[in-house]
């Protein structure tokens, strides 16, 4: 059986990076998914279907993992009351500077700016290329 402390611990785990670049390279590929149908509607429509499907997929999965890390994080600020502490200039205990710590590395370690970055970008071509294909390039 574990202690307390042991699942405190566990709960303010990062995470591996495999698990972060796979769930990042899952967002950003369902995410180009997603820009890419209205380009494949235009060019191969049988394909719409099934790239809608592993986008739709693909996401479920990437938000569900997001929301978890969301929900980590808020459940360590809340339990150990770091917004109140910070605040009222409270002294932070040798947990508290242990949870802050998770707490930056976690967002520091996170690629979700590129992920949006690299969204921006594709969702600027994609519309593009649609209106290209829409009135410069019909038969």
């Amino acid at each position: 059986m574990t202690s307390m402390q042991d699942k405190k611990k566990d709960q303010l785990t990062l995470a591996s990076n495999y698990k972060v670049y796979g769930a990042f390279v899952l967002g950003l590929t369902t995410a180009i998914a997603f820009r890419v149908l209205i380009v494949l509607n235009h060019v191969q429509p049988t394909w719409v279907r099934p790239l809608w499907y592993f986008a739709v997929l693909g996401n479920f999965l990437f938000f569900f993992y997001r929301y978890q890390i969301t929900r980590k994080r808020k459940a360590a600020v809340s339990r150990y009351h770091l917004i109140e502490k910070v605040r009222s200039g409270a002294p932070l205990s040798a947990e508290d500077r242990t949870v802050l710590d998770y707490l930056l590395n976690s967002i520091q370690r996170s690629p979700e700016n590129l992920n949006y970055l690299i969204i921006f970008v594709f969702s600027l071509i994609a519309i593009a290329v649609d209106l290209g294909m829409t009135y410069f390039l019909r038969p």
